[in-house]
């Protein structure tokens, strides 16, 4: 440490006899108006460091370590190997390809945010996909992650990163609306875990995105707060619901990950209509504290992002238990970026040959049994498998009646109150619930469990199954929003595939692998057992790399 290391600054040299005096020497003005309690609107930081130098001397990749039994930071140090893309737009970069940027030191948590902020200011009067924006507390946190860096503190690969969250997940001193236009007055008082988590990652939030009405509906539709336009087209379609807002915010380059919450599809739907990846995790990996509920039974958290590496990178740092959610578990670590690239040679596949298919649209059922190919080209055995358990799982919850009876049960009040304020379709549903015996709830959840353990024992025999995400393609909104009957219809099409998986609490992930004639999203899902996220993510991964669908993006033209 007492030899001295020379950095250029602005054309000139400093001598620096020994890293603890590097900060000194290096900080600009504006680091020194910062820390004399004047926050500056930006620092200057990347502009003066060289970007070997910051990857040699302190931008190390290694991540928080986690408390025993908390959630907040991941078990292992992942390395981020994906190349930056030169040419690529910065807004259509994925997180890995970012992430290599900030920590190599060529590109500033500020200006990215700045960048992103800025096109959201451009493109989502057109494509809505945001509540609220939440631009000075963002510039805070960017600001915050650079000087992070430029201190030498220790960092993890979402450093930096912008995101949005669905406006489920409280953020303390915002409203958490869930897509109601009474519930504006309910401000947060304190951060979800996921939020912290991420906040504690050195993650950026931009805002809030929309939701359909208490996340309940597959098609993205709200009538009170407006419904986010799918980008891969100029009329509206539909952008998959309930986390609609943030499959648009991501496929439409916003940001390059969204947080979403899944009941019966509310990740996975959106992701395969929007051409995004969507992770739908097993129950008890990911904390719901400070999430507004729909179904205690049903409801998990995932993201929504450009790439399943990066779906990995944010479930490794949200995944563990909380103290404050009893439903979570403490599970061994998974080094889940680690056998992302084992590849798929050896493992057993399968199409899962049951209702998943019943009147599957033909585009969708080709484009999905084409994955097939690719991925025995890779070396994976896939086969067909007889899964009735699906039309079981139908069985034991009839007409989604465990979401009705539970979602009815949190908004009796709510829905005497503020009736008129609700959407007549959203009301209608829970109403549903009123009419769910105590025999009819008990015997549909007791009924769970066993199937569950059917469903484990069948899974023994493969280690994945592929299916479509989605019976239909995006569809027009006028078409499907015409007539009620005509919303429920189209509403169980695109949520029969997904939901399946929530009653049997499988994991899952959409990824994009094709598109209609039309040029509209099609979506892969892999299923996988309860805490099997790791293999999901493995396969999508290994099909990914195989293919290009990932990296395709709407032509935003007729939004500016």
């Amino acid at each position: 440490m007492g030899r001295a290391i020379s950095a250029s600054i602005v054309g000139r040299q400093v001598a620096v006899p020994e890293r603890k005096k590097l900060w000194t020497a290096l900080r600009p003005p504006s680091a020194i108006r910062w820390m004399s309690g004047k926050v500056p609107r930006r620092i200057s930081a990347f502009s003066i460091l060289l970007p070997s130098f910051c990857s040699k001397m302190f931008l190390r990749p290694s991540l928080l370590h986690s408390f025993p039994g908390h959630s907040c930071a991941p078990e292992m140090t992942p390395s981020v190997e994906t190349p930056p893309m030169v040419d690529t737009p910065l807004h259509w970069l994925t997180i890995s390809e970012l992430s290599q940027r900030i920590r190599q030191g060529s590109l500033s948590p500020v200006a990215l945010t700045e960048h992103l902020l800025a096109r959201l200011e451009a493109l989502d009067g057109a494509t809505h996909a945001f509540k609220l924006v939440t631009r000075e507390r963002a510039l805070a946190q960017a600001q915050a992650a650079e000087l992070a860096l430029y201190t030498g503190q220790e960092i993890g690969p979402l450093h930096g990163i912008p995101y949005a969250a669905k406006d489920l997940f409280d953020v303390k001193g915002l409203p958490t609306t869930a897509g109601a236009t009474f519930m504006e007055t309910n401000i947060a008082a304190a951060d979800a875990t996921v939020i912290r988590c991420l906040r504690q990652e050195g993650m950026v939030l931009l805002g809030k995105t929309h939701t359909v009405q208490f996340a309940y509906g597959g098609v993205g539709i709200n009538h009170h707060h407006g419904t986010p336009h799918n980008p891969w087209h100029r009329e509206p379609h539909a952008p998959g619901g309930s986390s609609s807002g943030s499959g648009v915010a991501v496929a439409a380059g916003l940001v390059p990950m969204a947080l979403g919450s899944d009941t019966g599809g509310s990740v996975r739907i959106p992701a395969a209509l929007c051409g995004t990846v969507g992770l739908k995790t097993t129950v008890g990996q990911i904390s719901r504290t400070g999430v507004f509920p729909l179904s205690a039974t049903l409801d998990s958290v995932g993201p929504l992002t450009r790439s399943v590496e990066d779906a990995a990178l944010v479930y490794q740092a949200l995944r563990g238990s909380d103290p404050a959610d009893p439903s979570t578990h403490n599970r061994p670590p998974q080094d889940v970026l680690r056998s992302l690239k084992d590849g798929v040679r050896g493992l057993r596949l399968a199409f899962a040959e049951t209702i998943f298919w019943d009147g599957v649209d033909t585009e969708i059922a080709a484009a999905v049994r084409a994955c097939g190919d690719v991925l025995r080209g890779l070396g994976a055995q896939v086969e067909s498998l007889p899964f009735p358990e699906a039309a079981e799982a139908q069985e034991v919850n009839p007409r989604g009646l465990i979401v009705a009876a539970e979602s009815y049960a949190l908004h009796q009040e709510g829905l005497e109150a503020n009736f008129a304020q609700y959407d007549p379709i959203i009301a209608y549903r829970m109403r549903q619930g009123q009419h769910v015996s105590a025999a009819e709830y008990l015997r549909a959840t007791r009924g769970l469990v066993p199937l569950r353990l059917k469903v484990e024992a069948t899974l023994r025999q493969v280690d994945a199954l592929l299916v479509p995400t989605t019976m239909i393609p995006p569809l027009p909104i006028a078409e499907i929003d015409a007539a009620p009957d005509t919303y429920s219809a189209r509403n169980l099409q695109y949520l029969r595939n997904t939901l399946i998986g929530n009653v049997l609490n499988l994991c899952a992930v959409s990824l994009p692998c094709g598109v209609t004639r039309q040029g509209l999203p099609i979506g892969l899902m892999i299923y996988g057992k309860p805490w099997s996220e790791e293999m999901v993510l493995r396969v999508g991964y290994a099909f990914e790399q195989a293919t290009d669908w990932h990296r395709r993006t709407p032509d935003l033209a007729w939004a500016t």
